[in-house]
C-alpha cells in the first residue's frame, strides 16, 4: 500500500504488501519485492530492483545516475537483495556500461550516510557502518564489516570475512579473513571472533592464522610467501581462496604487520 502523498510511477512493479510512506518518489522501471518498507522521503529512481523484506529509511536515494563524467545515459541498474536494511540518507548509484549494475546482496546493513558508487558489488551479510564512502568498481565479499567513516578507493577488492577499522583509508586490496587497521592500512591479525561466530572451528582458524603468519610476518616477499604456503601447508578451500585472491589482486594487497 502507498500513501496518497507519495508518487509511484504507473510502470513500477510493487508487490501488494509493500508499505510506502508519505513523500516517497518511485520512478519507472522499479521493482520492489513483498514485505518491504519504504520510509518517508525516500527516492527510488529508474532501474532499481529491491528484494523482499527490505527496509529503506528516510532520505535514502536509490539508483541515481553515476557520479561519473564518462556516463553517457546508458541503461543500467541497482539490484538489492532480500532482507537488506538501508538507513537514513544512504546513496546508491546505478552502474555504467562497464558492468551495467551496482549490486548489494542479502541480509546487509548499510548505516546512515553511506555512499555506494557505480558498478560496486557488495556480497551477503555485510555491515557498512555510518559515513563509509565506496568509490566505483569496488568488490566486497560476504560477511565483511567496514568501520565508520572509512573511504575505499575505486577498484579495491575486499575479501570475505574481513573487518576494517573505522576511519580507514583503503587504497589496496584486503584479503579474506583478516582485520585491517592503522595508517597506512595494515594487517593486524585475522578476524577470529567473527569467524567463530560464523561456525569456523578452532583448527580452521589456526590454519588461516598459519597462512597469514607466513604471508605477513615471515620477512618474505609475496611470491616467496605464497610458494612456502603452497609447499608446506595442507590443501583447503580457505588456503585456495587466500592464494587466489592475492594472485588476482589488481591493486596489490595491503601492507603486512607493522609493529608500533
Amino acid at each position: 500500500m502507498h500513501q496518497p502523498l507519495s508518487y509511484v510511477h504507473p510502470g513500477a512493479k510493487i508487490a501488494n504488501n509493500v508499505v510506502i510512506e508519505p513523500f516517497v518518489t518511485i520512478d519507472k522501471n522499479v521493482t520492489i519485492g513483498k514485505g518491504s518498507w519504504i520510509g518517508s522521503n525516500v527516492t527510488v529512481m529508474e532501474g532499481a530492483t529491491i528484494g523482499e523484506n527490505c527496509r529503506i529509511f528516510p532520505g535514502a536515494v536509490i539508483s541515481a545516475i553515476p557520479q561519473d563524467l564518462k556516463f553517457g545515459g546508458e541503461k543500467s541498474e541497482v539490484i538489492i537483495g532480500d532482507n537488506t536494511t538501508i538507513r537514513e540518507c544512504v546513496t546508491i548509484n546505478r552502474g555504467t556500461k562497464a558492468t551495467g549494475k551496482t549490486e548489494i546482496g542479502n541480509n546487509c546493513l548499510l548505516m546512515a550516510y553511506c555512499h555506494v558508487a557505480h558498478d560496486c558489488y557488495i556480497g551477503n551479510n555485510c555491515i557498512i557502518v555510518n559515513g563509509v564512502a565506496l568509490g566505483g568498481h569496488i568488490t566486497i565479499g560476504d560477511w565483511v564489516i567496514i568501520g565508520g567513516l572509512s573511504a575505499i578507493h575505486q577498484f579495491v577488492h575486499i575479501g570475505s570475512h574481513a573487518m576494517i577499522s573505522g576511519g580507514a583509508l583503503v587504497r589496496k586490496d584486503v584479503p579474506p579473513f583478516v582485520k585491517a587497521a592503522r595508517e597506512p592500512l595494515s594487517f593486524v591479525g585475522i578476524n577470529s571472533i567473527g569467524l567463530r561466530r560464523r561456525g569456523f572451528k578452532d583448527e580452521k582458524i589456526q590454519e588461516i592464522q598459519n597462512i597469514y603468519r607466513i604471508l605477513f610476518q615471515s620477512n618474505k616477499n609475496t611470491t616467496q610467501a605464497i610458494a612456502k604456503i603452497e609447499a608446506e601447508l595442507p590443501a583447503s578451500p580457505e588456503k585456495d581462496n587466500i592464494i587466489s585472491f592475492i594472485q588476482n589482486s589488481g591493486r596489490g594487497i595491503m601492507k603486512g604487520y607493522i609493529q608500533n
